[in-house]
């Protein structure tokens, strides 16, 4: 077992104030800090407390840090990548590929001479990257297609002329086809029909809010968008927003995203866990390159119905402990929650992890390290670890990150 210091990520969307208070470190930060990253991904791997970074440190002795299974199944690198996560303000609207498309893309761009790290390159690597986000504080988001029945009401209820279209559209051909054909006319769009369209949808907007109140049905749309068209007045994912599900999630709760499904996170602070990869197919609400046809070839246009994740009780026998299902192999989430008085928990790792301390103190022992993290601390569990004993020195909660089941 080794401690692990963050990879930090200081995106413009991020807080200046939410991980740093977290983590007990200089609040305000001098910029915004939007992620830690705790993994051995090519574009940012964590220092390990020997000095070392963790894909090197795996790369000297995969056998012992990964273990055969995963060498087997991945090859001889960490198919996971944990992160802490703060948003401020809106993501960019995107999609992340499968498999597939996404050695398909790397492939195409390699072709056509694109630096991996050039500015309008999509694909940084050949994976794919599902991903599961739990919330650490109430989190909003937009998170794939809203059933297209929920949408025509939508549009009804704000009654804006410029939206009939497309909401007959819509109605004609109820399905993702339908939605195909909205979204794609929307990210299509000349600048200055959008722009009109989006003002006459915020005047719509406000004027929902204003007959109705905060506590109407569709307010916390009409609030997004009018939020977003401030700070993107001629962008298509203002109108996008229209098409998905919006959530809130409550300390705990999650939404996992699998290949091709539109999202875009709005502000909170999260545990995001996915497959090691970097591929984000833009689609809007960013200043950052946008691939409408490569995006448009990723995405998954069938409706969500329900994006959130519903924890469940664990059946491994350490108590305190819930998992996150999702379907991936490449990485499996749990939460263990360590009240202050609760005696240690014991597990014999199958293969690598990452412990994150999100809350409170804990002892981690290995049988040969001891170490104390604190919230917003992880530490890198190789696979050869015979045994990891947790204490809640103050009550606390973590996070255990490791590769799920074929």
């Amino acid at each position: 077992m080794v401690a692990l210091s963050p990879v930090v990520q200081a995106y413009a969307w991020g807080s200046r104030t939410a991980l740093p208070e977290m983590c007990g470190t200089a609040s305000p930060a001098p910029h915004p800090v939007a992620e830690h990253w705790f993994g051995a991904h090519d574009s940012g791997s964590s220092l390990c407390t020997d000095g070392r970074a963790l894909d090197a440190r795996i790369a000297a002795d995969p056998q012992r840090e990964l273990g055969g299974r995963v060498m087997d199944e991945f090859g001889g690198g960490l198919p996971f990548l944990v992160k802490l996560l703060s948003a401020e303000q809106a993501l960019s609207l995107q999609a992340h590929p499968s498999p597939e498309k996404a050695r398909e893309g790397y492939a195409a761009e390699d072709a056509r001479g694109i630096a991996v790290d050039a500015a309008d390159r999509n694909y940084r690597d050949v994976n794919h990257k599902p991903e599961i986000l739990v919330a650490l504080t109430e989190f909003h988001a937009l998170v794939g297609f809203r059933p297209v029945e929920r949408t025509i009401a939508l549009f009804d209820a704000l009654d804006v002329a410029a939206l009939r279209p497309f909401r007959d559209m819509l109605a004609g051909q109820p399905d993702a086809e339908g939605m195909r054909a909205v979204f794609t006319t929307f990210v299509t769009m000349p600048h200055g029909a959008l722009a009109e369209i989006v003002t006459e949808l915020v005047g719509g907007a406000v004027g929902y809010l204003t007959s109705h109140g905060v506590d109407a049905p569709w307010a916390p749309v009409a609030a997004t968008v009018t939020e977003l068209a401030e700070r993107y007045p001629t962008d298509p994912g203002v109108l996008a927003a229209l098409l998905l599900n919006r959530v809130v999630l409550r300390p705990g709760e999650a939404v996992y995203l699998g290949p091709g499904q539109l999202h875009a996170y709005l502000r909170g602070v999260g545990v995001e866990v996915m497959a090691n990869s970097d591929n984000v197919l833009r689609g809007g609400l960013t200043p950052k390159h946008v691939d409408v046809p490569e995006l448009m070839r990723v995405l998954e246009f069938t409706p969500l119905v329900d994006p959130t994740v519903q924890a469940r009780p664990a059946d491994r026998g350490i108590p305190g402990e819930v998992d996150y299902p999702t379907p991936e192999p490449d990485f499996a989430l749990s939460r263990i929650d360590l009240p202050v008085g609760s005696g240690p928990v014991t597990w014999r790792p199958e293969g690598p992890e990452v412990l994150l301390c999100t809350s409170g103190t804990v002892c981690v022992d290995d049988d040969e390290t001891v170490d104390t993290l604190r919230a917003g601390g992880a530490c890198w569990v190789p696979a050869s670890t015979g045994s990891v004993t947790l204490t809640g020195e103050q009550g606390a909660t973590v996070f255990r990150t490791r590769v799920g089941d074929r």
